[in-house]
């Protein structure tokens, strides 16, 4: 199971995890529904207390993921495989252009 940290500027805005059944979940904090409940970070995902859950990574993490040569010079220097879209999420996007950034979260079990 992967996890990631979401930003929305400098606040913790929610959890993203890939499952170990390769679901995606991601679900805002209780902090950030209490003191940002206008501030989603997507349109497609307003802020709530229930998890959203999906099969594929969502849409708008997909579109955090670099493109073209960008894409080609991340996977290539990482090693990572161009279908392993959470991997790419978790390498290219911690200093993303704009509001969100994302931050791998390492559990005990994995250091």
């Amino acid at each position: 199971m992967r996890k990631a940290s979401i930003y929305y500027n400098e606040i913790v805005a929610g959890i993203l995890t890939e499952t170990d059944d390769g679901d995606y979940l991601f679900e805002y904090t209780n902090n950030y529904i209490k003191n940002y409940s206008s501030q989603f970070i997507t349109f497609s995902m307003p802020v709530r207390t229930e998890r959203y859950k999906s099969n594929r990574l969502f849409p708008f993490f997909e579109g955090l993921i670099p493109e073209g040569w960008l894409l080609s010079i991340a996977t290539k220097n990482w090693k990572l495989n161009p279908n392993d879209r959470m991997g790419l999420l978790l390498a290219c996007c911690q200093n993303c252009i704009g509001a969100v950034s994302v931050q791998p979260i390492i559990e005990d079990n994995e250091a």
